[in-house]
């Protein structure tokens, strides 16, 4: 069944009928403008999460983040490689050779507290134009889903 999408108009976006695409469609418009607050201060949208996540989390295993994050393993790799590169993230080796261990480097905390006032500022400038308790509302919903789809996988 196809349903009829509205004409767009100079102000609005048509409301797509599937839940994915208006995510995805949010997701790509939220990380150009944190990219966009973030490139003066040499990081991408997807590093500072990483980074903040670590400082969060404190030391975790590589498939830890990946879960916290729902980040595949070949993009959280290849990330990882390049913040590595950059002395952001420490690693140390686990049990076995599969397992990494990662934490936030001194190189990565001073990266990120330079980035933060930036990334501060775009959340505070959303938070304002979404109006506060929809902002709240939001954030949970988020992770309501994500939570949901990440613990029910293909069983919806």
């Amino acid at each position: 069944m196809y349903i009829h999408l509205s004409p767009m108009t100079q102000h609005h976006l048509p409301v797509l009928p599937c839940m994915c695409g208006n995510f995805r469609r949010t997701a790509r418009t939220l990380t150009q403008l944190y990219d966009q607050a973030l490139r003066p201060r040499g990081l991408r949208a997807t590093q500072f999460t990483i980074l903040q996540s670590l400082s969060l989390a404190g030391e975790v295993s590589q498939g830890q983040l990946g879960e916290m994050l729902a980040m595949d393993s070949t993009t959280l790799t290849r990330t990882l490689q390049i913040m590595g590169r950059q002395r952001w993230i420490a690693e140390r080796p686990g049990k076995d050779r599969r397992e990494r261990w990662l934490r936030l480097a001194r190189a990565g905390e001073i990266q990120l507290n330079r980035a933060l006032p930036a990334w501060e500022k775009v959340q505070s400038r959303l938070r304002s134009q979404v109006g506060g308790q929809a902002w709240k509302n939001l954030l949970q919903l988020t992770n309501q889903v994500t939570e949901l789809l990440t613990m029910e996988g293909d069983s919806l």
